[in-house]
């Protein structure tokens, strides 16, 4: 829809109203549109000189225009400094994604490797969230994979456990790991407390950029175990120098001048964009991460950075280096926000030449290749999706696919399912699930789940005038039966504007024979080597996975708190205190009177009551 030049003069007007009593201190401003969404946030050294700028729309381009035409009320943070202000839009812009906003679209933690002191003998373990955990952590790293292959490695390297507390607690005799020399094996007394602490301290020398320096330890200690003919010693501590020798030689993208720092390369075509972070700790590349933000046309690589990194340390570490492709218009106010929030000097870095340089074009060149693959991704996807049209007999192009399914075992503990997907594909964070509640529903009756879940779903939405979360289409896992349901739903809701169809397969259940319903019992049956029909499945089946996964969940968690419950005097708190001290329910009901009635805040009476249950006693 175009704005018309009445709008947009109506809209300067109203925010022209607003700078009558504005500050002239700096603060953050929010532009939001009739349905109470915000259109856009922005940061301002001078919030009255900033907010003027907009009662002049000719100065601007069309699509801020377009925004000054639908705002139709502001609202106002004073913050102490521009700085201040800068932290504060990033956290605003990451969690709200205004329309007109550059927005980060994943914004997963990552994950690091974490070495657990909570107990005598430390864990070496892959931990997300924030660091509540006693011990000393190490990231961040690109993805979990990367995390699992260097627990792997430093398991050689310095032979630390990585069972969990009751694992440790319950053996009586080395596992398999200390056999092939992958475990120092503290839980049968194979290493002693003092020894055990030399290898975490080696790790953390290791982790710390120090690996020459423990390599050449380890050599000296392999030469005197040697020259005292313990042989066997001599061969653990040579098998450890060779892995750590290997993993210093993996490292590809490697520059012995940058300890510690995170390198972010950027590329833009058309309206897609992408972002490549590369993490760099203790003089080693520890993976990389590409992000496609959320921008427009108009936005130039300089901005797009810019507000990305501004958003990318709200949550995640950051290091004293950070190295850049590309001039940012925020570098000095970027540098002194985040020296104040990390308190100690975050450096900037855009080089023109040297080894820096070098690594910067290495960067780029990933950037260009995901950049690539994000091209042919999304033609790929568009084309299946106009296919899916024309096949099916859609009114549009669908840009919003909800996905649904449910399981439960002989009808126990039913669950629902919905998955997203788009054009840019699954959409994981749109992914919701419904613990199937009503009573009336018997047991086994999928039609019931269906319809509750979808009840649960659209019973609101049609109240909403403009939702971007309205779907364009709906796929049932299921036959005539589950569509049916769903198109009631539908017009019932008054939302006609959805379509619906759903996907059955044949009597004998094979893959590759499904029918698609369309309703008004109108099916189709696509050829078998038919991509449109491999899209459909992939689409149904990551509906079925998500919707076994929550069921699995929910069937766990009933299964680690049933029989506590019906133990009188045990509650959320002393179940919480079994579990942790335990480890697990299997690892409860393995327990004897006598380990029961150590956890702290059970009684000999509770620990009686609860071994007896567990027993069958």
């Amino acid at each position: 829809m175009v704005a018309s030049q009445t709008s947009i003069e109506k809209g300067a007007k109203l925010i022209k109203k607003y700078t009558t009593d504005l500050t002239t201190r700096p603060g953050v401003y929010k532009m939001i549109d009739l349905n109470e969404k915000i259109l856009y946030i922005g940061k301002a050294k001078n919030l009255v000189k900033r907010v003027k700028s907009y009662t002049n729309p000719n100065k601007h381009s069309y699509r801020i225009k377009k925004m000054i035409s639908e705002t139709k009320s502001m609202q106002f943070t004073i913050t102490n400094s521009e700085a201040e202000a800068l932290l504060l839009e990033a956290n605003l812009i990451k969690k709200n994604k205004p329309r007109y906003n550059i927005a980060m679209r994943d914004d997963k933690s990552f994950p690091k490797i974490l070495v657990n002191k909570e107990h005598e003998f430390p864990r070496l373990m892959k931990y997300r969230g924030d660091n509540k955990i006693q011990g000393e952590y190490y990231g961040p790293f690109a993805s979990a994979g990367a995390v699992n292959r260097t627990i792997d490695t430093l398991q050689k390297a310095f032979l630390i456990r990585t069972c969990s507390d009751s694992v440790y607690m319950n053996r009586s005799r080395p596992c398999l790991l200390h056999q092939i020399n992958r475990c120092s094996a503290p839980c049968t007394g194979e290493i002693s407390k003092k020894n055990y602490d030399i290898l975490i301290k080696d790790l953390d020398g290791f982790m710390n950029g120090k690996g020459n320096y423990i390599k050449d330890k380890i050599f000296l200690d392999m030469e005197k175990q040697s020259k005292s003919f313990n042989y066997e010693n001599a061969a653990i501590l040579r098998d450890r120098l060779e892995t750590i020798t290997k993993i210093q030689s993996q490292q590809t993208i490697n520059n012995s001048k940058i300890s510690d720092a995170d390198i972010f390369g950027v590329m833009q075509l058309n309206n897609i964009a992408c972002v490549q972070v590369f993490f760099f700790r203790a003089g080693q590349n520890w993976g990389n991460r590409e992000y496609f933000p959320i921008i427009n046309k108009i936005d130039s690589i300089e901005m797009i950075l810019d507000s990305f990194i501004a958003q990318f340390y709200t949550t995640h570490p950051c290091p004293s280096n950070i190295i850049i492709s590309t001039k940012i218009p925020s570098h000095n106010l970027l540098e002194k926000a985040l020296s104040e929030k990390n308190s100690r000097k975050v450096v900037i870095t855009f080089p023109h030449k040297g080894e820096k340089f070098k690594l910067i074009q290495k960067v780029l060149m990933n950037t260009e290749q995901a950049l690539k693959r994000k091209m042919n991704l999304l033609h790929d996807q568009k084309t299946l999706l106009e296919e899916l049209k024309n096949k099916l007999y859609l009114r549009k192009i669908p840009k919003r696919i909800e996905i649904y399914d449910n399981s439960h075992i002989q009808g126990s503990l039913p669950v629902g399912a919905m998955v997203v997907a788009g054009v840019d594909g699954f959409e994981k964070k749109h992914y919701r699930k419904f613990n199937i509640k009503s009573e009336l529903i018997e047991k086994g009756d999928d039609y019931g789940m269906m319809r509750e879940m979808l009840e649960r779903r659209f019973a609101k939405i049609s109240e909403i005038k403009a939702d971007e979360n309205i779907p364009d289409l709906l796929v049932i896992d299921g036959g005539l039966g589950q569509l049916n349901v769903a198109l009631e739903i539908i017009k019932k809701n008054k939302l006609n504007d959805i379509e619906v169809i759903s996907i059955s397969k044949d009597k004998n259940r094979r893959f590759g024979n499904e029918k698609i319903h369309l309703g008004k019992s109108k099916t189709i049956i696509l050829e078998k080597n038919d991509p449109l029909l491999y899209f459909l499945q992939r689409i149904r089946d990551e509906a079925h996975r998500f919707a076994i996964g929550s069921h699995r969940h929910r069937r766990t968690m009933q299964l680690k708190n049933s029989k506590l419950d019906d133990i009188e005097g045990i509650g959320s708190k002393r179940k919480q205190q079994l579990i942790k001290y335990f480890g697990s329910m299997k690892s409860i009901q393995e327990a004897d009177y006598n380990d029961i009635v150590q956890v702290p805040g059970i009684n000999e009476k509770l620990a009686r009551d609860i071994f007896s249950l567990l027993h069958n006693e």
